[in-house]
């Protein structure tokens, strides 16, 4: 008798102790996005092959790898589009989860966000011009001339720091591709993997890439300061997406020839 009640108080301790780390992780789990249930993905939807829209739909390599990442997680996607300046404001304030938006984790950045590990590494930034235009012919080229660069990116920055260069901050690449073909400005600063998307859909009829593209830092995804759970179970989200092959075919469907086309 006495052995069958410590056993049952040992299954007794045991089960509690399991109620109690399963009860933890489903506490952790609500932490993680502000609404339970539902990951809210923010970005910029005028940046593809990242993210763009077609019809009424969002599509794009962020949308289709932030819908996996969420099905890892458990978690049903809810994508928001905004303005890119608007991202980090929103994801201060808990209205987004994640942004998905092609960005770089760069020290200003550090100090109000978090990030993901690199997910993306063949960017970098590029120099696009008309192909009329004979003079420009690298990024240093753009000395003296008119600029344009996405508002809120670095390209703004890398455009500042060419020599006596006039910076144009727009608000999205779309409409930099306008500028170029009306002359409004003379070159712009582009995410490398973007440029060649819209070379690829026909821009290349009246435009051309000016020089090799810089050294990409990588491309992350940013979560809120204090949402470090959040993080570590996206890291861990896209460890398994790579290793089962679901990444390299999210990629090969918008990046399929990038590499052979740089």
């Amino acid at each position: 008798m006495f052995k069958f009640k410590k056993l049952a108080a040992i299954v007794a301790t045991a089960a509690l102790a399991i109620g109690l780390i399963a009860g933890c992780g489903g506490d952790t789990a609500k932490k993680m996005t502000t609404q339970e249930g539902v990951l809210r993905v923010g970005s910029e939807t005028t940046f593809p092959p990242y993210e763009f829209t077609e019809g009424d739909k969002y599509v794009g390599f962020d949308v289709d790898l932030s819908e996996a990442i969420a099905k890892k997680l458990g978690l049903k996607m809810q994508f928001v589009s905004m303005g890119f300046d608007a991202l980090i404001p929103a994801a201060q304030s808990g209205d987004i989860d994640m942004i998905a938006a092609g960005i770089n984790a760069t020290p200003e950045r550090e100090k109000v966000l978090i990030f993901s590990d690199v997910y993306f590494k063949d960017a970098g930034y590029v120099t696009v011009v008309r192909k009329d235009n004979t003079s420009i012919n690298s990024m240093q080229d753009l000395a003296g001339k008119t600029v344009g660069a996405q508002i809120g990116t670095i390209p703004v920055d890398m455009a500042k720091a060419i020599p006596n260069t006039t910076v144009k901050e727009i608000d999205s690449n779309a409409t930099i591709f306008m500028e170029l073909n009306a002359g409004t400005i003379d070159g712009a600063i582009i995410d490398n993997a973007v440029a060649m998307y819209y070379l690829k859909q026909g821009a290349d009829k009246d435009l051309r890439l000016a020089g090799q593209p810089s050294e990409s830092p990588g491309t992350v995804l940013g979560f809120k300061k204090d949402n470090a759970a959040l993080r570590d179970a996206v890291n861990k989200a896209l460890k398994e997406l790579k290793e089962d092959g679901t990444y390299q075919k999210i990629y090969e469907k918008w990046f399929g020839n990038y590499q052979q086309a740089k």
